[in-house]
């Protein structure tokens, strides 16, 4: 079922799933509709059910799981499969986004911080914890995306949720922490980012992100989204 490298006879209709490391700045959404595009020509048929398995950030890139067909069934219990991400958190500024989405809002001072401080604050994250998602995320509240709500600067209030973060180690090297954290379903680091800012007593937002893997599907295994296209092209599926 898994569309590796090397396969010359996948049934996409029947079910497969593709590893693809999301390019920067696109969407979740705009790598399932490319791939549905070139599989549908390919297959000289007009719909085939193709989705994606766990939305990424368009600023993020890394492993984002996509099924095909059948496999499409599947995509719920491969949502729940514990996450790791790298990446880095920009210390001593915040932005609306809790990313580079947006420009910085406010800056602060980062003087007072040292490793002891950071140590502190990585181990308080480590286990069960509650996290308010971020206001520009595709959550719905009242039926409308609540990132659309906020870029139309209409306040938008979420609910906290319990996350599991199973592993967090930080790289110190200020005024940008590097990271890698394992968590469970429906951690958003961009609030992380922004929750850690705070423990600081300072600010800050996810510079940069990384999804190295999903469950047991890997960045090693990925494909690159211009391979994909162009070796689904060149398959002999007579």
């Amino acid at each position: 079922m898994l569309f590796k490298k090397g396969d010359t006879k996948p049934d996409f209709r029947e079910g497969s799933i593709i590893i693809v490391d999301k390019p920067y700045e696109w969407t979740s959404f705009n790598v399932v509709s490319k791939i549905r595009y070139i599989i549908s020509r390919k297959l000289g048929i007009k719909k085939i059910k193709v989705g994606h398995a766990g939305t990424l950030d368009p600023l993020a890139t890394g492993v984002l799981i996509i099924c095909t067909g059948k496999a499409t069934k599947i995509i719920e219990s491969i949502q729940v499969k514990e996450k790791e991400y790298t990446g880095t958190f920009f210390i001593g500024a915040s932005t609306p986004s809790y990313d580079k989405e947006s420009a910085i809002d406010k800056e602060y001072k980062i003087d007072h911080i040292d490793k002891e401080l950071i140590e502190n604050v990585r181990l308080s994250f480590l286990g069960k914890t509650e996290q308010v998602p971020p206001i520009f995320s595709a959550l719905k509240v009242d039926g409308k995306r609540a990132y659309k709500s906020a870029r139309e600067g209409v306040k938008v209030k979420l609910k906290a949720r319990e996350i599991t973060i199973s592993e967090m180690d930080i790289d110190y090297n200020l005024p940008e922490l590097g990271f890698r954290v394992v968590c469970s379903k429906g951690t958003y680091i961009r609030s992380l980012a922004y929750d850690f800012g705070k423990k600081l007593n300072s600010g800050s937002y996810m510079s940069s992100l990384i999804r190295t893997r999903n469950g047991e599907y890997a960045i090693e295994d990925a494909w690159n989204l211009e391979e994909l296209v162009e070796y689904i092209k060149n398959l002999d599926l007579s």
